[in-house]
């Protein structure tokens, strides 16, 4: 073939020079991830508020007042956590493939890091931090706390819903949260951020940012913000130092399978 013609011929870019998210990006996605959450949860109160008062004969004025009543029972509020997660992680998880495909399965930030790292020890880290960081974190929470009550709202539904909810409930909180969650924070925030940071700060700021969002399932109890900030600079470390999101997506998972294994023992 002429070598002429070989410089015409399109080239698919590189892992190196293709597309990466910048920040404007990284938060309209995560702030897209919480609107999907409160939307969907909107919804299906609507939808059981309409069945409610249509079954109870109930007006137009009864819908809302009967949706909130149904939810109010634990596993009907289960059922609709559960919707919610699995609509609203879809969705974060094709707009990620979409927009960033060649940086999806590069390590190394601005890559998302959906490879996996040749290095074992970054899992048995992982583990390791997974299991110390609650009993660490909350004993943090409790000094800062001086005494009073902190308790998440995801905690007292899991130990008030029947097995049938709670098992799938259990399933979805130590996987598919976690993973959304990473994607969101360790994968295109911290690699947007560091761009123009460096690795170091953009593990600071995304720390800060995963605490302040999970305010409030606690209540927006500043007392949880040292502790939920210690494990998101965890979780960026070690999404930094194996060039992989998968060790810190089993850390997540694991501190969240500590609660959960609260959920059967308060059932007790």
């Amino acid at each position: 073939m002429d070598a002429n013609r070989l410089t015409d011929l399109p080239v698919s870019p590189s892992p190196s020079t293709s597309r990466a998210p910048t920040p404007g990006q990284a938060i309209a996605l995560i702030v897209l991830y919480f609107v999907l959450q409160l939307a969907v949860g909107s919804a299906i109160t609507l939808i059981a508020g309409i069945v409610g008062a249509l079954r109870g004969g109930g007006g137009l004025g009864a819908i809302i007042p009967m949706g909130r009543h149904w939810l109010g029972q634990p596993d009907m509020t289960a059922a609709a956590v559960i919707a919610t997660l699995l609509i609203s992680a879809s969705v974060i998880v094709h707009f990620a493939r979409r927009w960033w495909p060649e940086r999806w399965i590069e390590g190394a930030p601005p890559g998302l890091g959906f490879t996996s790292t040749p290095h074992i020890a970054f899992y048995v880290a992982a583990l390791a931090a997974g299991v110390m960081m609650p009993i660490v974190g909350g004993m943090l929470t409790q000094w800062l706390a001086q005494g009073h009550e902190v308790s998440q709202d995801i905690k007292q539904l899991g130990a008030n819903t029947s097995m049938a909810l709670r098992l799938p409930l259990a399933v979805l909180v130590i996987s598919l949260g976690p993973l959304v969650e990473e994607l969101l924070f360790r994968g295109v925030l911290l690699s947007a951020v560091a761009r123009y940071t460096g690795n170091g700060m953009a593990i600071v700021l995304s720390a800060l940012l995963f605490a302040c969002v999970h305010l409030p399932d606690l209540s927006f109890l500043w007392y949880a913000l040292p502790n939920l900030a210690l494990l998101g600079l965890i979780l960026g470390w070690l999404r930094v130092q194996s060039g992989s999101i998968w060790p810190a997506v089993v850390a997540h998972g694991m501190n969240n399978l500590l609660a959960v294994v609260s959920w059967f023992v308060m059932s007790h």
